[in-house]
């Protein structure tokens, strides 16, 4: 199974924290140069994103709905769910992060990529990725000042200031400037790409160093954290069956069927870490700990099913150009997924 080599960097990253956490001084001018690095983030988000694309996909508005309908409900209904396991099985702390994680959007890279694998409907894949990350940036800090509350990071009228201002009004000017530097991002997409990885691991070095120097890496047990990557397993396991049996039922032909399971089946950790650098201040470390080893699960379990699939006899020869939008519509997302 595949082990994604950023994952890798996001734990040394963490290792780093632990050992030598920024404090003082220094705190200060990594959590400002970690604010600075979330707004560049979301700006080159826009900057990338076709809306476009998204737009002439419209024509598959039942498929792009039942997706948003498993990013943004069937996956908050099982955090929801979830709470239950609290205080026996999870603690509070760590239920708030599984509870962000089933709120964020989903991919957009993986999405796409796992679509063509398995012979799917790709294009269907680039504006399903698209409609929820334009969505996301808006229901997901929403969705979290509702269902977390105070609990997590104190949300307020003050917070969600700041998710406007570090998050949509960066996104909303790529999106403004993107008919200018649009081009420039394409072809610069290889080094904007390390650009992207390097500002998401100063926003973890940053949130990490705080819950060092806060303490709050005693909260975590190692039967806890087996009990979470427990848990997680479960959430996958449901959303990757009830997307392709409910598709099934909705009449959604193969094709589709597959763009629903990868796109509505998986969350994005690139967009999900720097929203819980904003969303969650302090207590941001323990809040990505389920993002990030959830996205290493998906990653490896849905690497197996596309290529299962990919071998399915009943699976139809994908057309060349729809294997030609992927390599350019990823280009428009992040490597991180």
């Amino acid at each position: 199974m595949p082990i994604d080599p950023y994952i890798l960097l996001l734990l040394a990253t963490v290792g780093v924290a632990a050992l030598f956490p920024a404090r003082g001084s220094v705190a200060d001018v990594a959590s400002g140069a970690s604010t600075a690095a979330i707004a560049f983030l979301f700006f080159l988000y826009g900057a990338r994103l076709s809306t476009r694309e998204a737009l002439d996909g419209l024509r598959h508005w039942r498929l792009h709905i039942t997706v948003l309908a498993a990013t943004f409900v069937a996956f908050p209904l099982l955090g929801l769910a979830a709470r239950g396991l609290v205080p026996v099985i999870l603690t509070d702390p760590l239920y708030q992060g599984l509870l962000f994680l089933t709120l964020v959007p989903s991919t957009v890279q993986s999405s796409i990529a796992f679509t063509s694998m398995a012979r799917g409907n790709v294009p269907a894949a680039i504006c399903a990725g698209s409609f929820s990350s334009l969505i996301g940036i808006v229901a997901t800090p929403l969705l979290a000042a509702s269902l977390l509350g105070g609990s997590g990071g104190g949300f307020s009228a003050d917070s969600l200031l700041k998710i406007v201002l570090q998050l949509l009004v960066p996104f909303l000017a790529g999106q403004l400037l993107r008919r200018w530097i649009g081009g420039f991002v394409t072809r610069h997409k290889k080094i904007l790409g390390l650009v992207d990885r390097g500002s998401i691991l100063l926003v973890v070095y940053t949130a990490f160093s705080q819950g060092m120097v806060q303490g709050i890496w005693h909260q975590v047990s190692p039967a806890r954290l087996g009990a979470l990557l427990v848990v997680e397993a479960v959430i996958l396991a449901v959303m990757l069956l009830l997307t392709w049996y409910g598709g099934k039922a909705l009449g959604f032909k193969r094709e589709d069927r597959i763009t629903l399971q990868f796109a509505g089946s998986k969350k994005s950790l690139a967009s999900g870490l720097p929203m819980a650098s904003v969303l969650f201040g302090a207590h941001a470390s323990l809040a990505v700990l389920p993002l990030m080893l959830f996205h290493q699960m998906q990653l490896m379990v849905c690497a197996v099913i596309a290529k299962r699939r990919s071998h399915d006899p009943r699976a139809e020869v994908t057309p060349p150009e729809p294997v030609a939008a992927t390599r350019t519509a990823v280009g428009t997302g992040t490597r991180s997924g």
